[in-house]
């Protein structure tokens, strides 16, 4: 990796020292306010437990969820510092400031070992404007930075590249923290030399979010499977009926273009699950793509498309699966997505790589049972498709060079 990482960090040299950590928090929580999921705090323990026992003094930094830069209670970090308590199984000190005189009170107060987390970033306005005179503030004179944030390292703010940079101008390192390392080799392998055949699945809901992707992966990529909502924009470029489904319209000449594009490398569904509407209880029917009725909804791939898209994942020694197949959340929607998930998991058996890209996709072999069967799969949904169309990400480019 051509940026430094905590491993060129040596234990003694974080004795002592305040080191100052962004990490990606933004866990969902129940209306009680408990954390549901806890992978992305998990995959921090590493980073964490390495500066404790090198008896660094870490200061977190994290947003959670889009309090559009004012305080908001429901958005409190608080109890994300009480779930990592339990994980570290030692006291995680929280401030509620991010900034000012509490905050660097709290700060200075740290003995070696400490864990300290602040309070949301996106509470403070100057973090998503990436404001310097703040990214000074929440260096707090430190001379390292680590970035352990995959899901935010695509954004260009504050608490990731301006910290980064304010530590570089005082002469300090920002490096790349465990997980943030971990994603980022994950991903350059399987970019850089994948083993074939090489498979892509991409789903969701809008073609747009995925045009990069498709078109940076296109050339390296043997086969491309497309489902989800964003199939139905390339059902309409064909000429077919798609009913009241979700399509595009100012896209269907992309999907022309990259259908044309991809040629006999792209694979589009054969058949859909259709009903009247998209709800938890409806009754669905098996349509072909070409003959879905006028009133109907398109929710999920169908049977014979789903044993297309196992056959071929089946036959995979590289596989990245960014979005859902269907709208898997509700129960009449979800056999397609967990099929391939499933078959994306037999796939990491036989000892093909296989990484699942965050976000919903994430959410989905968590949900088929199949995650824990996946070679890596990414605390970064955004992140990861901005990464895989190479574009350049400022949490990154931010880091240190080796």
């Amino acid at each position: 990796m051509a940026k430094k990482t905590l491993e060129d960090c040596p234990p003694e040299t974080l004795a002592d020292q305040v080191v100052v950590v962004r990490v990606d928090y933004n866990l969902p929580l129940n209306r009680d306010g408990e954390v549901v999921d806890d992978t992305r705090l998990v995959r921090t323990l590493p980073t964490l437990q390495y500066l404790v026992e090198a008896g660094a003094k870490a200061v977190l930094l994290s947003h959670l969820g889009r309090p559009g830069g004012r305080p908001d209670p429901a958005l409190s970090l608080r109890p994300v510092a009480g779930k990592l308590e339990e994980f570290l199984g030692y006291p995680v000190g929280f401030c509620l400031m991010t900034t000012g005189p509490q905050a660097q009170e709290a700060v200075q107060s740290m003995k070696s070992g400490e864990v300290l987390l602040l309070e949301n970033t996106r509470f403070c306005p100057e973090d998503a404007r990436n404001d310097a005179e703040w990214a000074e503030e929440i260096s707090f004179g430190t001379k390292l930075f680590v970035n352990d944030a995959f899901g935010t390292a695509h954004r260009a703010h504050a608490s990731t590249q301006g910290v980064a940079d304010a530590v570089r101008r005082g002469g300090g390192d920002a490096v790349a923290g465990f997980l943030l390392e971990r994603e980022l080799r994950f991903l350059s392998d399987a970019m850089a030399d994948p083993e074939h055949p090489f498979v892509t699945i991409i789903g969701g809901a809008k073609i747009s979010n995925k045009i990069d992707v498709i078109e940076a992966l296109l050339p390296a990529v043997d086969r491309l499977l497309i489902g989800g909502a964003m199939a139905n924009t390339f059902f309409k470029a064909h000429g077919w009926a798609v009913g009241d489904s979700l399509v595009e319209e100012d896209r269907i000449d992309t999907a022309h273009r990259l259908m044309d594009l991809a040629g006999d490398k792209l694979l589009l569904p054969v058949d859909v699950l259709t009903a009247p509407s998209i709800t938890s209880d409806v009754s669905t029917c098996v349509s072909a793509c070409d003959e879905v009725g006028e009133a109907q909804h398109i929710g999920d791939i169908g049977p014979r498309t789903a044993e297309l898209f196992i056959d071929v994942v089946g036959g995979a020694r590289t596989v990245i699966w960014s979005g859902p197949m269907g709208v898997f959340e509700l129960a009449p929607f979800r056999s397609g997505t967990f099929e391939v998930a499933r078959a994306a998991a037999s796939t990491a058996d036989r000892g093909a790589t296989v990484i699942v890209g965050g976000g919903d996709s994430a959410a989905a072999a968590v949900a088929a049972g199949v995650v824990d069967r996946i070679t890596h799969v990414s605390t970064g949904g955004s992140a990861s498709l901005e990464f895989l169309s190479g574009n350049e990400m400022p949490g990154v480019a931010a880091l240190s060079d080796r």
